[in-house]
């Protein structure tokens, strides 16, 4: 799949993978800053985290890229000293979820010191979360935790959607932001070839939010992955049916710009939120809040909201493909809003998220 968008002007591009922009970034990064280094389970091996620290421990050597022992809380108190006298760490979780194992860390040290010492201390850097996704990582290695992390205040989260949001937001992240910054990247988005510019970018992604696809007909606010499931819906919807949607990349979940939102929604009276993780006291209930509190009116009828079901991730591919939403529903939310449940439009057949991607053998 090679996917582009409405808000890259450039007549110079050329095409990188996801992983290969990680790639990019991470080698910049060690090549550019003398003080970085990166560590995690698994950053040293062949596969070197899907692809995304291939050949930098060669490069840069062990005492720059380097494997930890399975030591979540650990690594993440060695890093923060370490940010703490000046170098700047880049921890590597190879699923979201073992970075629970470290929130002591993150939300009760990391996320404070600035605020604790009056600005002059400081913990520059970043945690490079992987949602697991594809049959058989089930209920411990499938969970996309954004809301968790941007509850606290202190913490920065983003989720780069796109192999552009990379290449421009994690150079500013390591050169130039206080920190700490958690930036949680999806599984299936790895192996997807997308167009970035071959240059310097003359629009570059903001460590917030922006207009993925522009339209009018109805809003549709997006996390991670579930960007491309909107522009995929979109493009569907305006050949089906003449819909015009338009799509908001969320990008930075705890600082997003909500005016952009906002005015969106303004404009089109219709929401649809389509976010990785549970709607419950999550990312579409959060974007929701802001629309109550600022301006009820502005819409026609109550937001559609997609996410995965209220229950554990199911490791069997049958029922992982009802876990989350489709293609199918996506499309069908859309429809919905815009002309009531009695569309009569034909629905896409793909019913499974990862038809539309790369077809995993395995779990990993």
């Amino acid at each position: 799949m090679n996917v582009s968008t409405k808000e890259r002007p450039s007549t110079q591009t050329r095409v990188l993978s996801y992983a290969g922009a990680l790639l990019e970034t991470m080698d910049a990064a060690l090549a550019d800053h003398p003080n970085t280094f990166i560590m995690g389970q698994g950053v040293d091996d062949f596969k070197g985290i899907f692809g995304s620290t291939t050949g930098l421990a060669q490069k840069y050597g062990a005492d720059r890229v380097f494997d930890v022992p399975l030591m979540e809380e650990g690594m993440t108190g060695v890093a923060i000293g370490a940010a703490l006298v000046g170098d700047y760490p880049i921890t590597t979780h190879i699923r979201a979820d073992f970075s629970f194992l470290a929130m002591n860390q993150i939300v009760n040290l990391a996320s404070k010191y600035r605020y604790m010492f009056g600005g002059i201390m400081s913990c520059p850097m970043l945690i490079r979360l992987v949602v697991g996704r594809s049959w058989g990582q089930g209920a411990q290695h499938s969970q996309s935790p954004q809301a968790t992390f941007a509850h606290y205040p202190g913490l920065t989260v983003v989720m780069p959607s796109t192999s552009q949001a990379i290449l421009d937001m994690y150079p500013q992240i390591i050169a130039r932001h206080p920190g700490p910054v958690v930036s949680i990247e999806h599984r299936l988005l790895y192996n997807l070839d997308f167009s970035v510019s071959a240059g310097t970018p003359s629009k570059p992604i903001p460590l917030t939010s922006y207009i993925a696809r522009e339209g009018r007909d109805v809003t549709v606010v997006a996390t991670s992955v579930m960007v491309l499931e909107a522009l995929r819906a979109a493009q569907y919807v305006a050949e089906k049916a003449g819909i015009e949607v338009e799509v908001i990349d969320l990008n930075s979940i705890s600082h997003p710009d909500w005016d952009l939102v906002i005015g969106s929604i303004r404009k089109t009276g219709r929401l649809v939120i389509a976010d990785t993780s549970w709607l419950e006291y999550g990312v579409a209930g959060e974007v929701c809040r802001q629309v109550m509190v600022r301006d009820p009116s502005m819409l026609r009828q109550a937001p559609a909201m997609l996410g995965m079901a209220a229950a554990p991730c199911p490791t069997a591919k049958s029922l992982e493909d009802i876990y989350y939403p489709s293609q199918h529903e996506t499309v069908e939310a859309i429809l919905t809003q815009v002309r009531g449940s009695g569309h009569g439009i034909e629905l896409p057949v793909e019913r499974s998220m990862t038809e539309g991607y790369k077809r995993f053998r395995g779990p990993f």
